[in-house]
């Protein structure tokens, strides 16, 4: 048996307001804290927890960004004569999405999602290596790159697999007493929340059998490890999607033409917008602050979000709307959905979660990049102190 075992399981999505009120971890991690989130999807979430950085530091934020140089998709554009009916198929959109990753050679996540292949040449994506992999960030180190360095041994789960084949490649690696860190990652329970929304019996139901997992998989670590420091934790939470706006026949019926005047990307609940003359960027602002279901983020406060990118690669000008609204059609999708997040930080919905069996949450651990502090810290613990049960007796 070994000494300890620092033990991370990430649940995407299972925001604090999902699970304040409920039973959840009560018999395994007691001591619970509501954690800040940042400003973005799981595409900045996700990086900011592996990092302990913020989205303007590793540069994680929004997947496609304007850039036509730069744009893998060439190959792609020729698809642009296909029927829409056929090419905003979900169906063929997912099927052409693996085909076009493995093409490109892509190791992060990767969806074409809704974008139109008739303007997919003007666009980059900005997730091609895996956050969940050394040297996997868009700029400097994270969790895995300290692990390395540190010469620590890990497991890490692979999120292209199913969650019950993930729990059961850790409680392998567990029983076999080889690694010193654990990160687990499942993303069931984001799928579900973006089907059925907040309220559904389908999420407390989904909570319980994460906590059989959990129980499962303690169960197999305290067999192996005389201590093991667990951490349950999430990215955001998720916003019932109320109202539709559709925002894009909104810009549309103005004076100006998407390549010619402007360029847009369409998120689920923001609008990202470069201009190419000043004309577009006077209608198009103007339009925006008439829609009374967002509005037009100062500089100011994209600083204090740490989203501020000053060579504007993500946006020149980003709209936000209001939680619980749903941009659609977008270039996420052409259908509603009843539950999304990448709202406000400070919108109810967007807080996450830190849950653990530890007696204590240090003060600082405030908001998602923290849980960055919690992993180096307890992974060196875990180090030294099972190399020093390894040693032998005298040395």
């Amino acid at each position: 048996m070994k000494p300890i075992l620092p033990l991370f399981v990430f649940v995407d999505a299972c925001g604090w307001e999902i699970i304040k009120n409920d039973s959840f971890g009560g018999n395994f991690a007691p001591n619970r804290k509501r954690l800040a989130s940042v400003f973005g999807y799981s595409s900045t979430c996700v990086p900011s927890i592996l990092s302990g950085r913020w989205p303007v530091e590793h540069r994680n934020w929004c997947y496609f960004v304007y850039d036509p140089k730069n744009s893998p998709f060439k190959s792609v554009r020729p698809l642009r004569w296909l029927p829409t009916a056929i090419t905003s198929r979900r169906i063929f959109r997912r099927w052409l999405t693996k085909f076009v990753k493995v093409h490109l050679k892509f190791r992060g996540y990767f969806d074409l999602y809704n974008i139109p292949f008739k303007y997919i040449t003007l666009f980059d994506f900005t997730e091609k290596k895996s956050p969940l992999k050394p040297g996997g960030m868009n700029r400097g180190p994270n969790i895995f790159d300290f692990l390395e360095e540190k010469k620590i041994r890990y497991h890490v789960s692979a999120p292209e697999k199913p969650e019950t084949e993930n729990l059961a490649a850790l409680i392998q690696d567990i029983e076999s007493e080889q690694i010193d860190f654990a990160f687990l990652y499942w993303a069931g329970l984001d799928g579900l929340l973006h089907m059925v929304g907040n309220q559904s019996p389908e999420v407390p139901a989904k909570l319980r059998v994460y906590e059989q997992w959990i129980e499962q998989l303690m169960a197999a670590a305290q067999k192996h490890y005389a201590e093991v420091r667990l951490y349950v934790f999430s990215d955001h939470g998720m916003a019932n999607c109320d109202e539709l706006l559709d925002l894009k026949a909104k810009i549309e019926v103005l004076d100006v033409q998407m390549e010619k005047d402007y360029v847009v990307v369409y998120d689920s609940t923001m609008a990202r917008f470069w201009f190419f003359n000043d004309r577009a960027r006077q209608l198009i602002t103007t339009a925006l602050q008439q829609v009374p279901q967002g509005r037009i983020l100062p500089d100011a406060e994209l600083e204090e979000m740490r989203t501020l990118f000053t060579d504007r690669y993500f946006g020149e000008l980003i709209f936000l709307v209001k939680e619980g609204v749903l941009i659609v059609p977008s270039h996420m999708g052409e259908r509603p959905i009843r539950g999304m997040h990448g709202y406000h930080p400070t919108d109810k919905h967007s807080y996450a979660m830190l849950a653990t069996n530890q007696a204590d949450i240090p003060e600082e651990v405030t908001a998602i990049p923290d849980v960055f502090k919690l992993m180096t810290r307890d992974a060196q613990l875990a180090k030294a102190r099972n190399a020093a049960a390894k040693a032998p007796a005298g040395v």
